[in-house]
């Protein structure tokens, strides 16, 4: 029991020498939580009248909560007016990584402009603030702060700047609340599909699978022939079993001998393909003839090539078989080849690889959403053309960093991105039913 004691009194000295406490968040302002009872400074606001603590003046839809923070930014403040945490022993000491350097804050305000977040170390340091600027007013919007590049930074104080009104300048005094300040990964690089392909509705009778969820597979030799110049990779994307094909040239997939494929009834050849950086995709298919043997006389083969894939979403290819003109005979199909540009660096991820009797059937009950954004390239505002409500819609940069949160989103609103840098940015759109995704091209 001494011996026990002794490490209770070095671990607590250690943290008072140290001045080490973990992060309190979240920032959620509730009597239980964190924030009610920090200790909030407000500075260059006129008069600096205190942070409130109130009711939530809007509590339905995205913000649920009871109580909220209100500051009003003063007429007679400077633009940069806000409020701060007391060092250390509010918000605590953290140091920004891969798992906490996306912060998300809820904000409602009466006017649009900036809004900014910024640390401060113990002795009042600072890399400064990041701004983003909300887009509606009197109603809740969830605004993200990308602080990855402050990777490795040491903190132990927030400093918030509800209304950041430089250009145009503060005309008169704005209420601004805020709420569920959140400290969060950086997200998935987009290198990788962020939502697993779509979900195949064609009846299971009308089909030959080689790999798709939904259906029972035909045996296959291989995913990948010792003369492929590729790397094969069996991965699981959102809970679906996927091929993933990197340092790409071409790669052969072989049905041959006794799994040979008669592909006499089907009427079109399906394959789902989602690729970072290829511009060029083919799809060959071979057949061995009546021999059933490769180079018996009677082979045959016929390649499709797609220019212009579209970059990191899933492209879905519904080929009518007829379109196969260099194939005698389907009945012995016996090599599926993959290839394409850049050559021996491609990288292509294939799902639902099938042949079907009829093209695929919608049904209401299972479809996945197909999403389209105009305009695209755009560099104001854009629509997501579908038909239903969008519980959440995600918008991440390039490079896989979250930018953007909206939720409860009607079916053919208009989505404000003027404050995005131009560039290639991924939307994620859940609804009800499914989660779906599209590219955007910013100007």
């Amino acid at each position: 029991m001494k011996t026990l004691k002794l490490l209770i009194v070095s671990a607590v000295t250690i943290a008072a020498v140290t001045g080490l406490s973990a992060q309190k968040s979240p920032i959620d302002f509730e009597t239980s939580g964190n924030g009610a009872a920090f200790t909030w400074t407000t500075f260059e606001n006129g008069a600096n009248p205190a942070v409130e603590i109130v009711a939530n003046p809007s509590s339905s839809g995205l913000n649920v909560s009871a109580t909220v923070a209100k500051f009003t930014a003063m007429n007679a403040g400077q633009p940069w007016a806000g409020f701060e945490s007391k060092h250390g022993s509010d918000i605590g000491t953290f140091t920004l990584s891969a798992s906490n350097c996306i912060v998300k804050m809820l904000v409602w305000k009466s006017v649009k402009s900036d809004v900014g977040i910024k640390f401060a170390s113990a002795s009042g340091a600072s890399t400064g603030e990041i701004k983003v600027a909300n887009t509606t007013t009197g109603a809740w919007e969830e605004l993200v702060f990308d602080f990855s590049k402050r990777i490795g930074e040491s903190n132990d104080q927030i400093v918030i700047f509800p209304d950041f009104a430089v250009t145009p300048a503060r005309g008169s005094d704005n209420v601004c609340y805020v709420d569920n300040i959140r400290f969060e990964g950086s997200g998935p690089a987009l290198d990788v599909p962020l939502v697993a392909a779509p979900t195949p509705t064609a009846a299971a009778a009308n089909v030959i699978s080689m790999f798709s969820k939904p259906y029972t597979d035909v045996a296959v030799n291989t995913w990948r022939t010792d003369w492929s110049v590729g790397v094969l990779s069996d991965i699981t994307i959102a809970g679906d079993a996927t091929k993933k094909y990197s340092s790409l040239d071409f790669v052969g997939v072989e049905v041959k001998g006794a799994n040979a494929i008669d592909a006499s009834g089907m009427s079109f050849f399906h394959v789902d393909a989602w690729t970072p950086n290829m511009t060029l995709f083919k799809i060959k298919w071979v057949d061995f003839g009546a021999d059933n043997n490769f180079g018996g006389g009677d082979d045959t083969e016929h390649e499709m090539t797609y220019s212009n894939p579209t970059q990191k979403a899933w492209n879905s290819y519904k080929i009518p078989m007829s379109d196969f003109t260099g194939l005698k005979s389907v009945t012995h199909l016996s090599q599926l080849i993959f290839g394409g540009t850049p050559t021996g660096s491609g990288v292509l991820y294939i799902d639902n690889v099938y042949f079907s009797k009829t093209a695929t059937s919608v049904s209401n009950a299972n479809m996945k959403p197909v999403v389209t954004v105009y305009p695209n390239p755009s560099n104001k505002t854009v629509t997501l053309n579908i038909e239903t409500m969008m519980d959440e819609i995600v918008i991440y940069s390039a490079s896989g960093t979250l930018v953007k949160t909206l939720h409860n989103v009607k079916p053919n609103e208009s989505i404000d991105i003027s404050g995005l840098a131009a560039g290639i940015y991924h939307i994620s759109i859940k609804t009800i039913a499914a989660v779906s995704g599209v590219q955007l091209v910013v100007q």
